[in-house]
């Protein structure tokens, strides 16, 4: 049955814990009632705000609008196909038996995904362990972590079309999966309610231990060959240590996008401040942590009026009690001038402002 509440408070669809009520709230359980919800609204219950659960969302007031949310639930398994098809393209491989297909419900916890891969042996999801949300959200962010995306491992996206109720499917190709961006996130944003997302995983592969301290960590541990579980442990361990807990303080998380510049760029900033962090992108590009210029600049640990940058992760804003919307954007704004007066490049919110 589809929950329709009026006048209603998103304090738990958003994980900075501010109170903001919108105009109406629909949240559907199944196919069949994204279908009834995406052709029962009109121009009254426009606009429309398409949620998970908040955690990568900024509220700066209440919201005249719709806002609709997934209740779907449900992890299906099926074998593999021969056709394997990521964000990168397709290639075809040889045996289906080293492969399996998880078809997960919107509404589903995407951690809850990743512990279900791990536990059963899948590679493919465990470097984005812990990250908030749900699983249609994955599909729209393209989320990532520690040298991973998931547009690796996405096989298809399941979604409703607005107005018209028609059932779509689209291949990872079709999606626009860049750097935290997709089709849905841009072009598609409302035109679309995402039902099911479904991932390829593979039965045996080589796990990725070569971003951030990973390895680092697992030498700590004393683990030199690490298993699926291993790694998952060892990842949620480090986000724990340098992340806040949103039930203690409000956040989403990387509030910034890591920016990418030019080589050029890159390398005339690195005679200014030898040892600077970078990832290599390609031969012309290099990704710059934005929480290390934001640490540069002096704003680690520092607050302004109620919203403060974290003490031990820059690339986190939180609520440090009461913070209304746009006094978190007010810090983001000053952080960004800041970043831009000394190192001369542009940061963008990884969160969705509304």
């Amino acid at each position: 049955m589809i929950k329709d509440f009026r006048d209603y408070n998103l304090l738990p669809h958003n994980t900075f814990g501010i109170s903001a009520r919108c105009r109406r709230f629909l949240e559907f359980q199944s196919v069949d009632e994204a279908r009834e919800v995406a052709t029962m609204l009109g121009d009254a219950d426009r606009p429309l705000l398409i949620v998970g659960c908040g955690s990568n969302l900024l509220l700066t007031g209440d919201y005249q609008g719709t806002v609709l949310h997934s209740g779907i639930k449900g992890i299906v398994q099926e074998s593999g196909v021969r056709s394997q098809e990521t964000g990168g393209g397709s290639q075809e491989t040889g045996d289906r038996s080293q492969e399996v297909i998880l078809t997960c419900g919107s509404g589903e916890t995407w951690d809850d995904v990743v512990a279900y891969c791990v536990e059963h042996g899948y590679y493919g999801a465990e470097n984005l362990s812990l990250i908030p949300g749900e699983v249609g959200a994955s599909a729209v962010q393209n989320i990532g972590a520690y040298g991973a995306e998931v547009a690796d491992i996405i096989h298809e996206v399941v979604g409703i079309e607005m107005g018209t109720g028609l059932v779509r499917r689209f291949k990872p190709s079709e999606c626009g999966y860049a750097y935290r961006q997709s089709k849905f996130k841009n072009e598609w944003k409302n035109k679309y309610l995402i039902v099911q997302v479904s991932y390829r995983l593979k039965l045996d592969g080589e796990l990725n231990l070569e971003y951030g301290n990973i390895r680092a960590e697992l030498e700590r541990k004393g683990i030199q060959s690490p298993s699926l579980s291993q790694l998952r442990e060892v990842i949620i361990d480090i986000r724990n240590a340098k992340l806040p807990d949103p039930k203690v303080e409000g956040n989403a998380g990387s509030f910034f996008m890591n920016p990418v510049v030019s080589v050029e760029k890159y390398r005339e900033l690195a005679t200014l401040y030898p040892g600077m962090p970078h990832y290599d992108v390609d031969a012309e590009h290099v990704k710059i942590p934005a929480g290390w210029m934001i640490d540069q600049c002096g704003w680690k640990g520092k607050t302004l009026g109620r919203a403060g940058v974290h003490s031990r992760q820059a690339l986190v804003l939180v609520n440090k009690g009461g913070a209304t919307g746009l006094e978190i954007v007010r810090l983001c704004d000053a952080i960004r001038q800041d970043v831009l007066s000394r190192f001369g490049i542009e940061i963008h919110p990884e969160v969705n402002i509304v």
